[in-house]
Formats: C-alpha cells, sequence, structure tokens
C-alpha cells in the first residue's frame, strides 16, 4: 500500500474527510503523530507527500529526503512563500490552483461594486449626516473588466462581471482560452488591456515575472477613474506608486485583498503607505476565501490530485520549473 505523508496538523475532522477522499488508495501517515526519530524514514519512503507550508512543517535539510515521492501536493493555491527549490528537482510538485476560485471571484465582484456604487464613502458620510443622494456613482455594465492572470480564478471572476453586463479582456501566457472573451493576450499586450480597462482584477501568481508589474508607468496608462481590485499578492503592484496615484486621482480606487506583507506569509500586516486612511481605497484581510466548508473542499480537492499520482495518471496543476522560484 502507498503511502501518503501530511506534514501538517490536522485534527480528527478534516483526518475523516482525508480518509474518505483517499478511498484507501494510500495510507496516510502524519508528521505530527512521529517521533523525532521517526521523521527521517518517513520522508524519504513516503510515495506522496500533502502539505501547506514546509517552511514551517520541515525543518532543515528534511526536503531533500523526499526522493521517491510520485508528487508533492499542496494544499493552497498560491505557492511563492514556500521554499520549493528545496526539494529534489525531479519530484513533481502541484498547488491546488482552482480550489478556492468560487468565494475569491465573489469576492472581487464584492469590491468592485463597493468600490463602482460608492458604499463606504457613502456610509461614511452618512455617518457624519450627510445624505449625498445627487453624487454620482457607477454603472459597470457596457464597460471593459480587464482581468490579469486568466487561470481558474480569472475565468470565475470573468463569468460573474459577464453577469453585470461587463466586457471581459484577459491575459494569460497563451493567450487564449476556452473561456468566452471579448479580448484575450499575452503578457507582452498587457498596456493594451490597462488602457482600456474600467475595472482590473489581478489574478495572476506572484513570479519572477509579476513582482512588481505594475508600477507608476503602468497606473498611468489606466483611465483616471479606473477600479483595481488584487486578489492575488501584493507585491504585484508597486506600493509607492499606487499611493502616489490614488492621491493624486479621487477617482481612481484600489481594493486590496492581498498584501505586500501579511501574517500568513510574513508574520505579520504592515504597509509602506496609509492605505487605509485613504477614501479610495477599500481593503480586506486576505478573507475572500474563508467562507464554510472551503478547507474539507480544498482537502478533497488536493487529495484527488494525489490520487491521480499514485495510480499512474498526470496529475493535475503542477508547478512549472521556471516557478520554483522561492
Amino acid at each position: 500500500m502507498p503511502s501518503l505523508l501530511i506534514t501538517f496538523p490536522l485534527e480528527q475532522p478534516g483526518r475523516r474527510v482525508l480518509a474518505q477522499a483517499l478511498e484507501g488508495a494510500a495510507t496516510p501517515v502524519y508528521l505530527q503523530d512521529l517521533d523525532e526519530g521517526s521523521r527521517g524514514a518517513a520522508l524519504a519512503g513516503a510515495d506522496a507527500v500533502l502539505a501547506r507550508n514546509t517552511a514551517r512543517e520541515l525543518r532543515g535539510e528534511e526536503p531533500r529526503l523526499i526522493r521517491r515521492a510520485r508528487l508533492i501536493q499542496f494544499l493552497n493555491a498560491g505557492l511563492d512563500f514556500v521554499p520549493l527549490k528545496d526539494f529534489p528537482e525531479k519530484v513533481p510538485i502541484a498547488s491546488n490552483r482552482g480550489a478556492y476560485a468560487t468565494p475569491i471571484a465573489e469576492h472581487a465582484l464584492a469590491l468592485t461594486l463597493a468600490a463602482a456604487k460608492r458604499l463606504l464613502v457613502e456610509h461614511e458620510a452618512m455617518r457624519r449626516g450627510e445624505f449625498n443622494q445627487r453624487a454620482w456613482n457607477r454603472s459597470l455594465a457596457g464597460g471593459v473588466c480587464g482581468i490579469f492572470g486568466f487561470g481558474s480564478i480569472g475565468q470565475a471572476t470573468a463569468r460573474l462581471m459577464r453577469a453585470i453586463g461587463m466586457r471581459v479582456h484577459a491575459i494569460n501566457r497563451r493567450g487564449k482560452s476556452e473561456e468566452p472573451v471579448e479580448w484575450i493576450g499575452t503578457p507582452e499586450r498587457l498596456p493594451e488591456m490597462l488602457s482600456a480597462a474600467d475595472v482590473l482584477v489581478i489574478c495572476a501568481p506572484l513570479t519572477a515575472q509579476t513582482r512588481g508589474l505594475l508600477g507608476a508607468a503602468e497606473l498611468g496608462r489606466m483611465k483616471t477613474d479606473a477600479i483595481l481590485v488584487n486578489i492575488a499578492r501584493g507585491e504585484i503592484v508597486d506600493q509607492q506608486a499606487l499611493y502616489a496615484c490614488l492621491r493624486a486621482q479621487p477617482a481612481f480606487f484600489a481594493c486590496f485583498d492581498a498584501w505586500w506583507v501579511e501574517p500568513v506569509r510574513h508574520g505579520t500586516f504592515r504597509l509602506e503607505c496609509p492605505f487605509l486612511e485613504l477614501p479610495n481605497f477599500i481593503g480586506s484581510p486576505h478573507n475572500s476565501a474563508t467562507v464554510p466548508g472551503v478547507h474539507d473542499a480544498a482537502l478533497r480537492r488536493a487529495v484527488a490530485n494525489v490520487r491521480r499520482a499514485l495510480a499512474g495518471e498526470a496529475p493535475q496543476y503542477l508547478v512549472e520549473p521556471a516557478d520554483r522560484m522561492s
């Protein structure tokens, strides 16, 4: 019987979900249950590994012991904060891409509508006794929603944006997609999309190519009343450039669920600029995927991919060698 080594703590309810999803395809081995002397043998003998953040779950040279595994499967969709370069190069690594797409896409729509309809701005005005019934808000129907990163989350977001009447422009690596769009291009054509977008939603992973991609020049190409929504990683946008843009253009809105420095990845929450004091900035604490049942669903999805690998099938959501940047 193959073994599946789980590197993160999992309580009994989660273990039941995992066992049901495995359907006897492997014997689960929990690293938290092992004594110090058994860890190395378990890692070296694992046929597959299920992990969350091995920077915290494994020690020293332990990642190098995972040589015979057919797959290292992560529970997370984004892996930029995980030291993937520590694993043997020949061992396949998979993310859990798409596991959280539906709630994250809903969050992107909610942030967009909150900005377009000036909900927080007028809520605060009413707290001051102002009743601005004649103040303009925006209708998004007929406008362009640009989506940078057209994977599972980007496509789920596109479907919601189309439902409110927006036209979808998208960027992905291939410059094509089966998901209906009005326009799609490769990253080299990003300037075209920036100029056209009424709403820009960032869904791309953080890589060497996307880090700092949106700086002063790129923000300057956007419409002065555009809405920028970041549900990916804060580091894709230059922090100082965005703050300057928001100060200079009060009709421009930015909505962030993902931050530059935040607790899960960095151990703390910190900003270089006082974004939360600006009326044209909306923030949420990276909770777009925090909905009931999502963790069990993500666990089942990850285990299903492990079963593919153990059955000799090609696993999904593999990380490209060039993206093992951490």
